[in-house]
Formats: structure tokens, sequence, C-alpha cells
């Protein structure tokens, strides 16, 4: 499972129109989010850093929620944009969900264990449970 990191306003529209996951690294505003939407219609997740969360708009919040887009937190950790414009979730990590939904983990469970080892947020946890390891 690759994340398309985005680092400019400017690359949006040279996006893959079939990019599903995008990792903004700057702030972006409506009109931004509005761009990537428009530009890339079979997105399923934006993801934001932290710091970047809260300067989203209630409208914004609710358009991604229509459009059923997860607007979620997180980082992509030791990603050098230089050299790749992907960040690839670790197949080691895909395998330790499926492993403990095996085991009868809760859901609960899986998002704090996974997020705690890998850096990933609990919300990709939960988006990689629904999508890679279907139940």
């Amino acid at each position: 499972m690759r994340i398309r990191v985005v680092s400019s306003r400017e690359e949006i529209f040279t996006l893959n129109p079939n990019e599903r996951i995008v990792h903004l690294a700057f702030r972006p505003s409506n009109k931004d989010i509005f761009a990537l939407v428009e530009t890339c219609p079979k997105i399923e997740v934006i993801q934001l850093p932290k710091s970047y969360m809260h300067t989203v708009s209630k409208s914004i919040e609710m358009f991604l929620q229509m459009q059923r887009i997860q607007l979620l937190e997180g980082d992509v950790w030791g990603h050098r944009k230089d050299i790749n414009e992907y960040y690839s979730i670790p197949i080691s990590v895909i395998e330790k969900i499926k492993e403990m939904k095996i085991e009868g983990k809760s859901a609960e469970e899986i998002e704090k264990k996974i997020s705690r080892e890998s850096k990933l947020n609990s919300g990709m946890v939960a988006y990689i449970m629904t999508k890679e390891t279907p139940a």
C-alpha cells in the first residue's frame, strides 16, 4: 500500500487520477482540497500532519464526509520526497495486522498496537484493516 506524498499545491494538478491515499505535506486551503478531489476522483483518504488538521474548515470536513473521503491525521515518518514521491506502508505491518485479526484481536487492540509499533496513525491502521485485510 502506497501513500502519495504531495509537498506543494502546484503538485496537485500533476497527480495520477487513480490516487487513493494522499498525504499533504503543506497547509492546504479549501481550494487545494477541492482541486485534489477534482484531480483524483477515486481518492479515499487525505492525510494531514497534526498541526494542519486544526486549520481545516468545518465546511471542508462536511464536504469530504459527503464524498466519503476520510480525513486522517498522521505523518510519513522518515520519508524523503526527493528520493521517492510515494511512502510505502511496509508489508510487515500489513502481515502483522492480518496475523492479529486471525488471532481474534479486537480492532481497537490492533489499532493501538500497530500504531505504536509502526508510527502509523490509528485511523490509517483502521483504513488498512478494511482495505488490505477484509474480515
